[in-house]
């Protein structure tokens, strides 16, 4: 995987997020080692997250892995305690800002797909009957 399709399903997952519960800025650098080698950003800010392929060098914290890893921990499919343990992951600076956004990608939301409507069900018309109205003869006697 090159540098730029790791950006991009970074970016992708990032949309996906759910910072409602952040309520503070984090900045977090990821530095990719090996294959698409280079570095971007992920920020949390007013409730929005960006990530951008830049350095951020005012970071909390800074994140180094291979690309594999990285995507694996955007995705959900690698426990970032289990990355730690085996040292595919190193972290500098504010581990729990990095953990704010790992939660966060863990937090999202499945969508489910919409239930299809059913169409209302027409009743059938009622078929009124016509009543006949009788009349009583008056008799009279005599």
């Amino acid at each position: 995987m090159n540098y730029e399709e790791l950006v991009k399903k970074a970016k992708q997952a990032a949309k996906k997020m759910d910072v409602s519960t952040i309520n503070e800025h984090i900045a977090v650098q990821i530095d990719v080692v090996g294959e698409g080698e280079g570095a971007f950003y992920v920020e949390v800010a007013d409730g929005k997250v960006s990530v951008e392929p830049y350095e951020y060098y005012d970071n909390d914290c800074k994140v180094t892995a291979s690309a594999d890893v990285i995507t694996a921990l955007f995705a959900g499919k690698l426990n970032v305690d289990e990355a730690l343990a085996n040292g595919s992951v190193s972290v500098e600076g504010d581990g729990g800002k990095a953990l704010a956004i790992v939660n966060a990608l863990k937090a999202t939301p499945e969508k489910k797909p919409a239930a299809a409507k059913k169409p209302a069900a027409k009743k059938a018309p009622v078929k009124k009957t016509a009543v006949k109205k009788t009349t009583a003869k008056k008799t009279t006697k005599k």
